[in-house]
């Protein structure tokens, strides 16, 4: 994807901020409940900038070891919708704006408060939030069913695997 063309936000593709990618991984709890959301339906896509991925990698090598972030990388890789975006944009609202994500997930507080949201808006259509607020509020039946003319199939995916 190139760097000039941003393309139309979806809400069915998600942006995870570098702290939470980390955390779903180290930690769990509200990082993991939120993104496994994603992970259980195939039909949703988390997006994500090599740069976004370089800062998780440098948090988890921080905090774990290098062959965790190495294999943790791999992995995600493979997962994701690659965007690209201008060398210096803040990676996780870049990749949000490039790869048409509808939702930002961080605990990012100066990216999660109601003024930026408020200031975001006139830019482009993306909610952020924090990881628990996304989980309690995100209903994948409600956006499935907005999206497509059929009946909410339930999770198709196992998180896990």
């Amino acid at each position: 994807m190139s760097d000039e063309e941003p393309i139309e936000a979806s809400p069915a593709r998600i942006v995870a901020d570098a702290d939470v990618l980390a955390a779903d991984l180290l930690v769990g709890g509200v990082a993991r409940e939120a993104l496994d959301h994603v992970r259980r339906h195939d039909w949703l896509e988390l997006v994500a900038s090599d740069p976004l991925l370089d800062d998780a990698v440098a948090i988890i090598t921080e905090l774990a070891d290098d062959q965790l972030a190495t294999d943790w990388r791999e992995k995600i890789t493979a997962e994701r919708v690659a965007v690209s975006h201008p060398e210096g944009d803040h990676p996780a609202l870049a990749s949000a704006y490039r790869g048409g994500a509808a939702h930002l997930l961080s605990f990012d507080e100066g990216l999660t408060s109601a003024a930026a949201n408020r200031s975001l808006q006139e830019h482009m259509a993306l909610s952020i939030r924090t990881p628990d607020a996304f989980a309690t509020l995100f209903d994948p039946a409600n956006l499935y069913e907005s999206l497509h003319d059929e009946s909410y199939p339930g999770p198709d995916r196992d998180p896990r695997e």
